[in-house]
């Protein structure tokens, strides 16, 4: 590990800067380069009907500017850009780029491909950098903007004949590739010569790529970048300047949103961050970032999992659980106090107003915003806390467990998940509480049981009241019980009283109905007393609601 080897590239000579002080207000002009820059990187690029589906999802999900290829590189780019002109692929309202290095016979190459396309985007580039103009290319730096005022030259030259409603469809934008590495003077001197060249006007603004081709530097110094660029080149309300984030530091996703603080107009970047190396800036996470903070972002998320899903279909590429937003952990909780936490928040919010300011704790927005489900919020594992599980058996079952027995249930449940050492399947949590609360027969059992309803006597001033009689089995053996109280509930347990069973008091109970029509169940809670002070819970179910609080002291003794 020899730093001595490195150096910090040079930042721009600020002497103040405004981007700190601002906020993302408005959604960028988006352009997606999945189908260019993402496609190059996959081990096995998409075919050409892989990429016209991923096209229209795309054109779905509302990018209006999408860069489809290089159509020079290969027949196959070649024949992709062709087919979505010619079969109709492209509305009206999107445009397409192209891609094209600043040689002649690649430019005439890429004229060919974008014949009658609707509005086209012809993008233009090479690289600018020390290390470029020393090894790959020995040349100078006026030999280098020469490459770039030739590029342009060539592609008016192959306009000139095209009518004047087909150049008025062709914008041109330019990348001093590797911007990120290259002196900020001289990025700017070879934008203003490729500026000069081309031509400007309010109805043909160009557009200048500004990469960090690699990120070598953190994202202030990326702004930094953008404010100064912005400040210094010339006829700015005619230039629109662009990022083109990597991600080879791991903050693509800052240096754009602090590029577009410091003046970016427009935003490239991937589905997801697909893209060579480390990958091309996110686009998901700006946009649904921006969602987060209440800027409306100009594209539909609102079902992210379909989304994932197409693009997983069409790279191959996995989408790591730990993603913003997508990920299959994203919106899970296994910490004990986060659980809680989220819990409580989502009990509070679905008594307020649907469009209330979200304030849930853990969850930065609403997974139903972007498609996701609450059951998988929280999961169980030996770090989880006392609502989790009791969370879980609500949300999925319809279990309404009080509060005060949720951790009698965290407690079960954190002892199963440290025998298994991993996380529980809501199943087996469901399996796990009711074999300990609903199945467990093990001390005592009802073999037979009824009840009656007495009416009351206005005469001997008897009052109403409900007598019992049965057989339970205790211990190994059976017994006769009987007695009578003011409900089938209080008869039971004054019958039990006069057994051998330990003796006890009710000292909370709760109930509540589960499920719909015919399948209607009811389910009882109850909390009891021994005589040493020990308190103890159960639970009863059953289509009988009287029956279910008897069920549940069963239940409790059971324990």
């Amino acid at each position: 590990m020899n730093a001595k080897k490195y150096r910090p590239f040079p930042q721009p000579a600020m002497q103040t800067r405004e981007w700190p002080s601002k906020r993302i207000e408005k959604a960028p002009i988006w352009c997606s380069v999945d189908l260019r820059d993402g496609n190059q990187a996959l081990i096995d690029p998409m075919g050409i009907e892989t990429k016209l589906a991923y096209f229209d999802l795309l054109v779905k999900i509302g990018f209006k500017e999408i860069e489809i290829c290089f159509p020079s590189a290969s027949d196959t780019e070649f024949d992709f850009c062709r087919r979505l002109i010619e079969e109709n692929h492209i509305p009206e309202d999107v445009t397409i780029q192209v891609l094209c290095q600043a040689r002649e016979h690649l430019i005439r190459r890429t004229m060919d491909a974008i014949k009658w396309a609707p509005h086209v985007i012809f993008h233009i580039y090479n690289s600018t950098s020390p290390a470029q103009r020393k090894y790959t290319f020995g040349k100078s730096k006026e030999e280098i903007i020469q490459i770039a005022v030739e590029g342009v030259k060539c592609i008016k030259e192959c306009m000139k004949d095209l009518s004047e409603d087909e150049r008025k469809r062709i914008r041109l934008e330019y990348s001093p590739e590797s911007f990120s590495m290259t002196e900020i003077d001289y990025a700017i001197e070879i934008c203003e010569a490729v500026k000069k060249e081309w031509g400007t006007s309010k109805d043909n603004k160009i557009i200048f790529n500004l990469p960090t081709t690699v990120e070598c530097y953190t994202a202030n110094v990326y702004a930094d970048s953008i404010e100064y660029f912005a400040k210094h080149i010339t006829d700015r309300e005619n230039v629109i300047i662009s990022t083109h984030c990597h991600n080879d530091r791991g903050t693509g996703v800052a240096s754009c949103e602090l590029g577009l603080l410091a003046g970016a107009d427009r935003v490239e970047g991937c589905l997801f961050g697909n893209g060579e190396r480390t990958g091309n800036l996110d686009i998901v996470t700006v946009a649904l970032n921006m969602f987060s903070e209440g800027v409306d972002p100009e594209l539909d998320f609102s079902d992210l999992p379909e989304i994932a899903d197409a693009y997983q279909e069409f790279t191959k590429m996995d989408i790591s659980p730990r993603s913003p937003y997508a990920g299959g952990l994203a919106y899970t909780a296994l910490s004990g106090g986060h659980q809680d936490a989220i819990a409580k928040g989502l009990a509070a919010r679905a008594k307020m107003a649907e469009d209330s300011v979200w304030d849930v704790p853990y969850l930065l927005i609403d997974p139903k915003d972007i498609g996701r489900k609450y059951e998988g919020i929280i999961r169980i594992n030996s770090q989880s806390g006392k609502g989790g599980a009791s969370f879980i058996l609500e949300h999925n079952y319809g279990y309404s467990i009080p509060k005060a027995m949720q951790p009698a249930i965290g407690d079960l449940i954190k002892s199963e998940s440290d025998k298994a050492q991993r996380e529980l399947k809501p199943e087996e949590i469901l399996g796990f509480f009711e074999h300990q609360w609903l199945l467990n027969k093990e001390k005592l059992s009802i073999v037979d049981f009824a009840s009656t309803q007495l009416e009351g006597n206005k005469d001997s001033g008897a009052p109403e009241h409900v007598s019992c009689r049965g057989v339970i089995n205790y211990a190994g053996k059976q017994i006769s019980i009987g007695g009578s109280g003011n409900g089938p509930l209080d008869a039971f347990v004054s019958s039990l009283a006069k057994t051998e069973l330990p003796k006890f008091n009710i000292v909370a109970f709760h109930e509540h109905s589960i499920g719909q029509g015919s399948d209607t169940s009811a389910i009882a809670y109850v909390q009891i007393a021994r005589e040493d002070g020990k308190k103890i819970w159960g639970v009863g179910k059953s289509s009988n609601v009287g029956r279910a609080g008897i069920e549940a002291v069963v239940s409790a003794l059971n324990q």
